[in-house]
């Protein structure tokens, strides 16, 4: 089963590499390039993960991270160009669960995105039986 993972940046020619990259990684890639569309694709597709820059136009990385907090737990790793400990602190408190400065290699940024699926249960499928397994979310039946 592959992990679903929205990328979410203004920049389409960011989301287009992260998707090359993620996908090579056996990830599935949903793409928005804006605030508002990432928070409908959150609501209709459920993605597994979030990867969210913060410095976007219209609705910002920490708008989109409060909004989607009001609706969702789904893990959100920020990627930003921006390296300052009272913004990466700023963004965690907002709600983000993990925060990385670009430029970051590949394998780093895969082997987060990798710590968030096995912390949610999204490398293993569900259990069809209704009991709880290893490697499966507790609280997925």
């Amino acid at each position: 089963m592959k992990t679903n993972v929205l990328t979410i940046d203004d920049d389409p020619a960011i989301t287009e590499l992260l998707s090359v990259i993620l996908r090579t990684h056996n990830f599935d890639v949903l793409v928005s390039n804006s605030g508002e569309e990432a928070i409908q694709v959150i609501k209709e597709k459920a993605p597994q993960l979030v990867l969210l820059d913060l410095m976007m136009p219209h609705m910002d990385g920490w708008q989109i991270c409060k909004a989607v907090r009001a609706f969702s737990n789904v893990p959100i790793l920020i990627l930003s160009a921006l390296d300052d400990p009272s913004i990466v602190a700023s963004i965690l408190d907002a709600g983000a669960d993990d925060y990385l400065v670009k430029p970051v290699p590949s394998a780093v940024l895969v082997a987060h995105l990798n710590k968030f699926a096995r912390r949610t249960g999204a490398l293993y499928p569900a259990s069809d039986d209704g009991k709880w397994h290893p490697y499966t979310h507790p609280l997925t039946p």
